[in-house]
């Protein structure tokens, strides 16, 4: 059975990475920290598991600690010297926005991932003790679906949207309601054409400007620098150019048979050439081409432009259900830009030179996400 937080009490207030399970005597599962030397061996565990994502991939545990400067706690749950269990968990503390243990920030989805109940609830067990001795008044599992009895759940915030790609353009073309469809045939007619990119310089030039233009701070550039360098080819970058000059860009992440369009944005012109709806059309060809069977959009919180063209698209939304733990007296989190404290925030940074927006973006992101 899963781990049920309301019997948490009855357990030791403190337990050792990799001592025994405490809930069952005769348990052979033992939980430590991740080594360097078991990334691989992680993988491999990962690329396994069938509910498995690419936010789960042991190489975010170098971005998270070197590039972010956050602190990592990527956990394995063994059982006879064999991986039975991960959990990628990561402290976020910051002045402005809170003090949490999440698995995992910046991504969408993440929690323990394990082959039996027993793994996982012993890495659960394993991340409420952490979260005490750290003082964090809450965990964040970023669940697809909710498991856990007597954890909080937040289900009406975030969407994540997916479909199917077949490696026929035309029939893929054909998949988009005749809208939208109309909206990307006239791109196609145009001047606009994309180019697979292996520099982060102009993703980082459009993404910046776009994400300054919504008040949202941005990542330091050598955040996509490292994640292109640590997933390699399971990533990429697409730009759309008109006229010779990027308008529009998307790094992509690539796992199992699903392409991921991540970190994407246009600057201003680019709503009037529709050149986003080209570029994500390009991505839809391109993975296809590559031999992906699924199109995945990303997540989006309800009640957003984002959110809407996405349907657009013909994607229908998969409410997530982010999972809480929480301290006595610790209510939900709210650390999305809907919350109106957070309103006067975002107009300013709207308005900020974008060579300031870009200086202080990175020094306020790494407590976000």
């Amino acid at each position: 059975m899963p781990l049920d937080a309301h019997r948490i009490t009855q357990f030791p207030t403190h337990i050792e990475l990799g001592a025994r399970v405490p809930q069952n005597l005769n348990s052979q599962i033992a939980v430590r920290p991740m080594a360097n030397s078991d990334s691989a061996a992680w993988d491999q565990f990962v690329m396994a598991m069938p509910e498995a994502t690419f936010f789960h991939r042991a190489g975010w545990c170098k971005i998270f600690d070197d590039v972010l400067r956050l602190k990592s706690h990527f956990m394995i749950a063994e059982r006879n010297g064999k991986i039975a269990g991960v959990l990628p968990l990561v402290h976020q503390k910051s002045i402005l926005f809170g003090n949490a243990l999440i698995s995992a920030p910046f991504c969408v989805e993440g929690g323990t991932l394990a082959a039996d109940d027993e793994a996982r609830s012993a890495l659960d067990l394993a991340a409420l003790s952490l979260m005490e001795t750290l003082r964090a008044p809450y965990i964040e599992f970023r669940s697809r679906n909710a498991s856990r009895p007597g954890w909080k759940v937040k289900g009406d915030l975030y969407a994540t949207f997916s479909r199917p790609i077949v490696p026929d353009d035309h029939a893929n073309l054909l998949a988009i309601p005749r809208k939208q469809r109309a909206v990307v045939r006239k791109t196609l007619e145009s001047s606009l054409v994309s180019e697979v990119d292996n520099r982060v310089d102009r993703l980082y030039c459009v993404y910046a400007e776009s994400v300054r233009n919504l008040g949202t701070p941005v990542f330091p550039k050598k955040y996509f620098a490292a994640l292109s360098s640590v997933f390699g080819s399971d990533c990429d970058i697409i730009v759309v150019l008109d006229g010779g000059n990027p308008v529009s860009a998307v790094m992509n992440f690539y796992f199992k048979n699903t392409v991921l369009p991540y970190y994407g944005g246009g600057i201003a012109s680019s709503r009037r050439t529709g050149a986003n709806d080209f570029l994500y059309w390009e991505v839809m060809r391109r993975a296809a081409q590559r031999g992906c069977t699924t199109f995945d959009f990303g997540r989006s919180k309800a009640h957003t432009g984002a959110f809407a063209f996405k349907k657009n698209w013909g994607f229908e939304p998969h409410w997530l259900e982010y999972e809480y733990w929480l301290k006595p007296g610790t209510g939900l989190p709210d650390r999305n830009p809907t919350n109106p404290k957070y309103k006067l925030f975002i107009e300013m940074w709207k308005r900020l030179p974008l060579p300031l927006a870009n200086a202080l973006g990175p020094l306020l992101i790494r407590g976000l996400g």
